[in-house]
This record gives structure tokens, sequence and C-alpha cells, in this order.
């Protein structure tokens, strides 16, 4: 499927209510844990979608429309969303979310983008050359990502609970290709 600007913010927009419907006020046994060292809990995959609001995808976005590929982006901090959770709910943190996210949509709608601006080129500082539209298609995949990754790390915490039905339960079979 080719990347569609209206079908892109229709799927961005719903992320936060998604993960609102999900998470908010579930005990902590499930937004806590993860699945082990170097892994994350869903409440620090909110942190890290919070982080990705602020220094990822419009920041990314406004560098395409201004600077084209005469400068890189600035490299993402993977973990970054360990200063994004300290001293926060999941609570609050879904509600940052869905802000951010908001003010990022609105952002993006009023740059009344055109076919030919989803053309222009960035510079990723590992990848090279980017559309805009690639980064902006890549922003919804990644909402979905993490979702899935939601999913997987929260049935982790059934994986024994389960018996004999984990076989027939594939997203206790994933592998955690969506640790970031």
């Amino acid at each position: 499927m080719e990347n569609n600007l209206d079908q892109t913010m229709s799927l961005l927009n719903r992320t936060p209510a998604a993960l609102n419907a999900l998470l908010r006020d579930l005990p902590e046994t499930w937004t806590l844990r993860n699945e082990g060292e170097n892994t994350w809990s869903a409440f620090d995959v909110v942190g890290h979608l919070i982080h990705g609001e602020r220094a990822d995808w419009m920041p990314r976005a406004r560098m395409v429309l201004q600077f084209g590929e005469t400068k890189a982006f600035e490299p993402f901090d993977r973990w970054g969303q360990e200063r994004e959770i300290q001293g926060k709910s999941l609570g609050q943190l879904l509600d940052e979310f869905s802000r951010l996210r908001s003010e990022n949509l609105d952002e993006l709608r009023a740059l009344n983008l055109r076919p030919e601006d989803l053309d222009r080129r960035g510079r990723h500082p590992a990848l090279g050359a980017v559309t805009l539209s690639q980064l902006l298609a890549t922003w919804a995949a990644h909402d979905l990502t993490h979702l899935h990754q939601i999913s997987r790390v929260m049935a982790h915490q059934y994986r024994e609970a389960v018996g004999p039905w984990s076989e027939y339960l594939g997203v206790l079979q994933c592998a955690g290709h969506s640790a970031s």
C-alpha cells in the first residue's frame, strides 16, 4: 500500500485512544513488567512514544521541508523515554502522549502538504536519503509496531499460566523483534 496522508493521519490519530483503552487503570503488574533484561514494559513504550513525539517525527518533517538533504536529522535516542517517564504515572503519560500527538497532527495538517512536498527528501544519519512520505509512513508503522510490542509484553505475563495452549497463541511465540 502506498502512503496516503489522510489514511496515515487517521491511524496516527487513533493510537492515543487505543493505548488509553488498553492501559489506563490496569494494575501495575500488567503495565510495569517487561520480558527480561533490556526490554521495555508497556509503561516504557508509552514514554518512548512521547519521546518520539518531541524529538522525532515532526522535528524531522520540518527539517525535510526546511533543509532538504543538506542537513542530516539529529540521531534519535532510543532510550530517551527514561527522561520522559521519571516521576510520572501511566495516566499522566497517556494524557501527555494524547496531547502531544494532537498538537503534532494539528501542526502536520497546518502544513497543507501537497503531493510534491511528500516527495521531498531529507537525510537520515544512518539510512541516507529518505522522503517525507517515507517518514510519515514510518510514523504510522512505528505506532503499530509498539501496539504489537505492548500486546506481546502483556501476553508474556501469562506465558506460564496458559499452560499447553501456549502453542496456539502466536503472541507468545513472537521473538521480540520490536524492542525499539
